[in-house]
């Protein structure tokens, strides 16, 4: 468990602005399961969506995100990660491969977090940000995501990662401008999802 704790090049938590926060967010709380949530509903209304407001710069590392306030999902995830171990709580990183336009190809990764509790094992929660018709929530036991499989060659990957892809953070070191990294969207090859789907 104890790489899901470490600060790291992309969840940069020993920064002094997200150690700052994460202590402001954990100030008062009774326990991790509050914690964790008010952490998660931080990055998923205060961090603006890079898209969705059509904002630069491209965002990746933890720290980055926080002094900019926008990120791509990925970069939300970061952060987000980021201040949960900032508090002492195992988070890694999450991915779904996602109709770019809900309506098949082209597709894309989108990038969420898992969270350890100790009453709950791993729990799936998504902070890109809520709009019309995405409603993502964190409701241990209940997982209410925002975006649902809907497409066979959608997926969940069922890996929990400790470092973000490889494949997401080329993407967002090259580009420097939301529409560039719109235009080059990382995916995966669906060929190696056949059998992990998650029914």
């Amino acid at each position: 468990m104890d790489k899901y704790i470490e600060s790291s090049q992309y969840i940069d938590w020993q920064t002094a602005d997200v150690e700052t926060l994460a202590n402001r967010l954990s100030a008062g709380s009774e326990n991790e399961l509050e914690t964790a949530k008010r952490c998660f509903e931080w990055v998923r209304d205060e961090i603006k969506h890079s898209a969705d407001y059509k904002l630069d710069p491209v965002t990746c590392k933890a720290s980055d995100v926080l002094r900019e306030g926008t990120g791509y999902c990925y970069a939300k995830s970061h952060l987000l990660a980021a201040l949960l171990r900032a508090n002492g709580i195992p988070a890694g990183l999450c991915y779904q491969r996602l109709s770019v336009f809900e309506k098949g190809a082209p597709y894309c990764l989108h990038g969420l977090n898992a969270v350890y509790l100790q009453k709950q094992g791993w729990y799936r929660m998504d902070a890109r940000g809520n709009k019309h018709g995405v409603d993502a929530q964190f409701n241990p036991p209940y997982e209410k995501l925002a975006f649902q499989i809907v497409d066979e060659n959608e997926a969940d990957l069922p890996e929990i990662f400790s470092e973000p892809l490889p494949n997401v953070v080329a993407v967002l070191e090259k580009y420097l401008t939301f529409s560039e990294v719109l235009a080059n969207l990382p995916d995966v090859d669906a060929h190696l999802l056949i059998g992990r789907r998650k029914h």
